[in-house]
């Protein structure tokens, strides 16, 4: 997703007449849009899409597209509802804004102010850590980190895994790198209890949904669960795009939890673009908070090289502000986020000096199709030159395809099949304790092994032997498509000291941070 602004010609301006954006930019939609989302989603064959689009305080577009499930013909409408993930987090920045309004909080106070027991790993980063902090992925935890203390869906509850944040490792020095975390957004979810007195779910239901007017959408990501009018999951599977199991664990609503719609959507960004003000002229928050959470706090690096493809979104700068990416594009600056989960991707754009918002929700999991239809529009609304984003993320997609093929096959021609466990499979058998995650059982299994996360109940696979001491965890549910590679360490005297895990795909989603654990055997 690197993003490159335009260069503006200059040359001849001078005798060219001026006139203001305004009237220069065109303030209606495409005439080629519904052809061009029916391209899109056939090219990255996602079923069904909803698209919101507003400007200049009028809702331009609000409605759907495909179908809500594979093989059945029941239309995506305006109302049918998407998982959208991590866009969630603006509206868990608003809410904590709006207690900031309240005298209730500060932005730069210190989350041991609010919640006494809370703890980071390092002392300082505890007593340091601000409500800010929480939000703009600095703390110094890694990417994704600890979130396997509740992705797939774990016994352990909020709390708990807030609990357990003190466990886990640093990898960067406080406040000096972006890596994007889950976990600290449920801590603000627990602020934000503390300090009103309400759920999340209950604050955000009254406080933002309720005055935005977003009446059919829901706060728990149990809602993709619940029937009615909601899209079912898709994703690639092994080759097909078939029917996904949706995450539905309430644990980490305050991150990603939201269930909403196109007309939702387009109320939702109508209130953003004009900061703040709601349909009926009164205000979810004034303006000055709308600055609060426009502002980067965190840098993010602009790598070089990139797709040839995409040269043309390569962004000037890039930050992380409170819930939102901000960059630049065509001159503008833009606020941004994506969200995934199982079966649902989606994208929020917002350019509030041209009041424009532009909503993708899916449901299949095609970064490639949300990302195509949103530069299209950006493009149409900003004056950019026709591209082709279509063709140009297909190409892209079928070389990282390609190049993941070729990983697997080096890795597989690497293998040494030769080779054999240094132990008996029985010596492996053991509990193995994580710090932060807790208990991973390896038992044997028929004429194998088996392991099985104690608190993760989706996470119970085979292992197969890899080569050496190293084997290959094969999950039994195969909508995770997160294998992993167990290798175990020993002692001199030929025990185990230690197990380690790491992805065996690189497109294995983030949220598997095996790699963050290591093992460690329980002693009798």
């Amino acid at each position: 997703m690197r993003l490159k602004r335009l260069a503006v010609l200059l040359v001849g301006l001078a005798s060219v007449p001026l006139r203001s954006p305004a009237q220069q930019l065109p303030r209606s939609l495409p005439s080629d849009l519904d052809a061009y989302v029916t391209r899109t989603m056939r090219q990255f064959q996602v079923p069904g899409m909803a698209l919101a689009v507003v400007k200049d305080g009028r809702v331009l577009l609000a409605r759907g597209y495909g179908v809500r499930l594979l093989g059945d013909p029941t239309p995506v409408d305006a109302r049918t509802l998407f998982g959208i993930a991590s866009n969630t987090k603006a509206f868990t920045a608003t809410a904590l804004g709006l207690l900031v309004e309240e005298g209730k909080l500060d932005w730069d106070a210190p989350v041991i102010r609010y919640l006494p027991g809370f703890q980071m790993w390092d002392p300082y980063v505890t007593r340091e850590l601000t409500i800010r902090d929480l939000l703009v992925h600095r703390s110094g935890l890694g990417l994704g980190a600890g979130d396997l203390l509740w992705w797939p869906p774990s016994t352990y509850d909020r709390k708990e895994i807030v609990r357990r944040l003190r466990f886990l490792q640093p990898v960067t020095s406080f406040r000096s790198a972006y890596a994007y975390d889950n976990v600290l957004y449920l801590v603000a979810g627990e602020v934000i209890e503390a300090v009103s007195g309400q759920a999340w779910e209950d604050f955000v239901t009254r406080r933002i949904l309720a005055p935005v007017g977003m009446t059919g959408s829901d706060v728990r990501h149990s809602g993709a669960a619940a029937g009615g009018n909601v899209a079912t999951t898709h994703a690639p599977v092994e080759g097909r795009v078939r029917v996904v199991a949706p995450f539905t664990s309430d644990n980490t609503n305050p991150a990603g939890g939201i269930m909403s719609n196109a007309e939702d959507m387009a109320k939702w960004m109508m209130v953003q673009v004009d900061s703040g003000r709601l349909a009926d002229g009164t205000r979810l928050f004034p303006p000055r908070m709308a600055r609060q959470l426009w502002a980067p706090v965190t840098p993010q690096a602009i790598g070089a090289g990139g797709a040839p493809e995409l040269a043309a979104l390569r962004p000037n700068f890039s930050g992380y502000a409170l819930g939102f990416g901000t960059r630049d594009y065509r001159g503008r600056k833009i606020l941004t986020h994506t969200g995934g989960l199982p079966g649902y991707v989606s994208r929020l754009t917002l350019v509030p000096e041209h009041r424009l918002g532009i909503a993708v929700l899916t449901n299949q999991e095609s970064v490639e199709a949300f990302q195509a239809i949103t530069w299209r529009l950006l493009d149409h609304f900003l004056g950019g030159p026709a591209t082709d984003w279509v063709t140009a993320y297909a190409r892209v997609k079928a070389r990282e395809d390609s190049g993941l093929a070729a990983g697997q096959r080096k890795a597989v021609a690497a293998r040494d099949t030769a080779s054999r466990p240094s132990l008996p499979l029985e010596r492996y058998v053991g509990t193995y304790v994580d710090a932060w995650y807790g208990t991973v059982l390896i038992a044997p299994e028929g004429a194998g092994l088996m392991i099985r996360f104690a608190h993760t109940p989706a996470l119970v696979g085979d292992l197969v032997h890899w080569q050496y001491d190293t084997f290959i965890a094969r999950w039994r549910d195969r909508d995770l498509r997160a294998d992993a590679y167990v290798t175990f360490a020993l002692k001199p005297d030929g025990t185990v000291d230690q197990v380690k895990m790491a992805p065996v795909s690189a497109a294995t989603d983030f949220s598997f941070d095996f790699q963050d654990l290591l093992l460690r055997p329980t002693r009798p």
